[in-house]
């Protein structure tokens, strides 16, 4: 007889495992660290470190001068610096990249948190708990005044608590202004973040000197600054068209030297309208559709004319750059490059350009030595002259300065210094062969910044927003209070008093929460009447 064993049926076999998919694996948690506060704190601590050579090194857009010198002081250190972009920090590539990732990242971290805060301002506050001893603050009141749910509801609500009756508890909390002032200052942060792209993107901005007078009229081409940088969402013809020729210029100075107030007035002629006067000062610019115009710096333009060996006169009112003292002391220089050309042939001899630099003082003093001006109004105009005459360097097709002569030329003998002089308003000067010089006199000018931001309005309401975020974030308070009603012993109203039992929960650290437990115990216990009296107080 054989006998058969029962064995066990084996167990069914389980559903096979979901492979995941490795590289959306590796996108989801590369979302998740990208878009965690951490990596949003450390990737803001990164775009301030990566502003500091944008501080600290010259930026082509903002002064190319300071970058070509940056280069004739540094030959081996400044090609490799350009190289990696540290000369146009703000519109480089590792730069950008930073910013981007700052802003998905701001991005990523809100909009979870916005929608859990919404969630949470729409449901109702917790009941209470069984043991509410065990919280941190805990009262019993016997035979309040407000012995009821509702009573007690009506008292907290008129201390602004967000609360829920159920049954015989009273449950209310308070304190969202912390989370709500949180993701304001989060939110206002992107909005910052988007106003500075939106200046780099569709901003623009020029600098240029303007002299005055009708023959050194200012129109708004890209072509007539000394340096403008537009964005990359912007083209010349975008320039907003306009012409501005400058009238006066009016400033006042303390016995100091120390200034008190400029003044500049300009035309302004702009397409279909007449030409109309406007003035503006340092602090008060002048607004012209979207461009705005402001007022950098003053200073001198010496007339000089200038009358060579043949007869023929020439002017020049090149303005004198200020060399950086109180009392307006300034250089430059004023060339004449078509100077001496034989009326006969028409020829010009390459050696007989002449040009003059040195000093202008609006104040010079009565004795020598002429270095410095005594103050910078004109009480005492004028100038301190070396004239050269030679090869000037013009035709040679390489960048130069028109404030000062190239020395190239002076140390390799093609331009020679032929004498010195010091005028005075008025005054001539008559050099060895015969050509004459005098100093006529002066014209003001002005240094004025003509900029387009359209982020700038976006830019200033995020910061208001972000300050109120930032003081709502680090002083609210967010705490829960709850309150039981037990009714007297026996069920009947007329056979004991009730009892209520409060207990309040803070839910960060908050010092200040028991004292105002105590408030509110008290105002239940006494029904809310202080609160009434101090109303009744006010009106």
């Amino acid at each position: 007889m054989t006998s058969v064993d029962d064995r066990p049926a084996a167990p069914p076999a389980g559903a096979p495992r979901r492979r995941v998919n490795p590289v959306l694996a590796l996108l989801r948690n590369s979302w998740r660290q990208l878009t965690s506060m951490r990596t949003a704190l450390i990737l803001l601590f990164l775009l301030a470190i990566a502003a500091i050579p944008g501080s600290v090194l010259p930026q082509r857009g903002v002064n190319p001068e300071k970058v070509n010198q940056y280069f004739v002081d540094h030959p081996d250190l400044a090609p490799r610096l350009d190289q990696i972009g540290m000369f146009e920090v703000f519109g480089s590539v590792w730069f950008s990249a930073i910013y981007l990732l700052l802003f998905t990242s701001l991005i990523g971290c809100i909009l979870p948190r916005a929608r859990d805060h919404v969630r949470a301002l729409r449901m109702r506050p917790p009941a209470a708990p069984k043991r509410l001893e065990r919280l941190p603050q805990h009262a019993v009141l016997e035979a309040p005044a407000a012995a009821d749910p509702e009573a007690i509801a009506a008292v907290l609500r008129r201390r602004r608590w967000r609360v829920t009756v159920r049954g015989n508890e009273v449950s209310a909390e308070k304190g969202y202004l912390k989370e709500t002032g949180n993701l304001l200052f989060h939110v206002s942060l992107v909005a910052v973040l988007l106003g500075v792209a939106l200046g780099s993107w569709y901003g623009w901005h020029g600098n240029r000197i303007l002299v005055s007078g009708a023959d050194n009229a200012f129109c708004n081409t890209r072509q007539q600054y000394a340096e403008a940088s537009l964005g990359p969402r912007v083209d010349s013809a975008d320039l907003p068209p306009f012409c501005l020729t400058l009238e006066r210029f009016e400033a006042d100075y303390l016995a100091s030297g120390q200034a008190s107030r400029y003044w500049a007035t300009v035309k302004v002629d702009e397409p279909g309208g007449a030409a109309r006067t406007a003035g503006f000062s340092v602090n008060s610019p002048l607004r012209l559709g979207s461009a705005n115009v402001y007022l950098l710096g003053n200073g001198y333009a010496p007339v000089l004319k200038y009358t060579d060996k043949y007869g023929r006169t020439q002017t020049s009112s090149a303005p004198f750059l200020r060399t950086g003292d109180q009392n307006a002391t300034e250089d430059g220089v004023a060339i004449f490059p078509d100077a001496n050309v034989d009326p006969r042939t028409g020829t010009r001899a390459p050696d007989q350009q002449v040009a003059f630099e040195g000093l202008y003082l609006p104040t010079g003093p009565e004795d020598g030595p002429y270095l410095a001006s005594q103050y910078p109004a004109e009480r005492n105009p004028m100038v301190n002259l070396t004239a050269y005459r030679g090869n000037l360097g013009l035709d040679a097709g390489i960048p130069g300065s028109v404030y000062k002569l190239d020395q190239r030329q002076v140390a390799n003998g093609k331009l020679k210094a032929i004498g010195n002089k010091v005028l005075r308003a008025g005054e001539k000067w008559k050099l060895d062969d015969g050509s004459t010089l005098e100093f006529v006199g002066t014209q003001p000018y002005i240094t004025i910044a003509v900029r387009h931001a359209p982020g700038q309005t976006m830019m200033l309401v995020a910061c208001v927003t972000l300050l109120l975020g930032l003081m709502g974030s680090l002083f609210g308070r967010r705490r829960r209070v709850w309150f039981r009603v037990t009714p007297p012993e026996g069920g009947s109203p007329t056979s004991g008093s009730s009892l209520v039992e409060a207990g309040g929960l803070p839910r960060t650290e908050h010092p200040g929460f028991a004292p105002e437990f105590a408030q509110l115990v008290a105002a239940v216990s006494d029904g809310g009447r202080d609160d009434r009296r101090a109303r009744e107080g006010d009106e």
